[in-house]
């Protein structure tokens, strides 16, 4: 059981923020909007890809914004996507920095030879947000791929 504290409203309006970023991550992702998504970064982010969770050796490591192109265009081998976004919790927030994790359950939809095939994939991304011009982004983000599952779809 969990012991709920009062915070001030900078703290739950910095939350709120930092939830929202969480979530138009995957808005652009879904909606093919790399540049929308790469805009949501700080410029000399550092983004790193675990394709299995278990690796201790990423799978890519890109270290600004601008490199995060090819990764978000990459999605476009997809005929459509779903990235369904679970819990968040933030680990630690001052006013200008904190750390979480965010869990979300992304579906990828591929149509080949007029058959249409799902891949879900399980990913946890660990987080540090940065404060910057009174809005939060992103200052690093660790995907971790903690399981996949593929089947046809009818």
């Amino acid at each position: 059981m969990s012991i709920h504290i009062a915070i001030t409203s900078t703290e739950a309006a910095d939350r709120l923020a930092i939830r929202e970023l969480v979530e138009a991550y995957a808005h652009c992702a879904d909606r093919r909007d790399a540049k929308g998504q790469m805009s949501l970064f700080t410029e000399n982010t550092h983004f790193v890809v675990f394709m299995n969770a278990k690796d201790s050796k990423p799978s890519w490591e890109l270290r600004s914004r601008d490199a995060l192109a090819p990764v978000f265009a990459d999605l476009n081998k997809y005929d459509a996507t779903t990235h369904f976004v679970g819990q968040s919790t933030i680990f630690s927030l001052t006013d200008a920095k904190a750390i979480g994790e965010t869990y979300c359950l992304a579906h990828h939809v591929t149509v080949a030879e007029g058959k249409r095939h799902l891949m879900i994939a399980s990913l946890r991304y660990l987080d540090t947000f940065v404060k910057q011009d009174g809005g939060w982004l992103f200052a690093e983000r660790r995907l971790y791929v903690d399981w996949t599952e593929e089947r046809a779809l009818s």
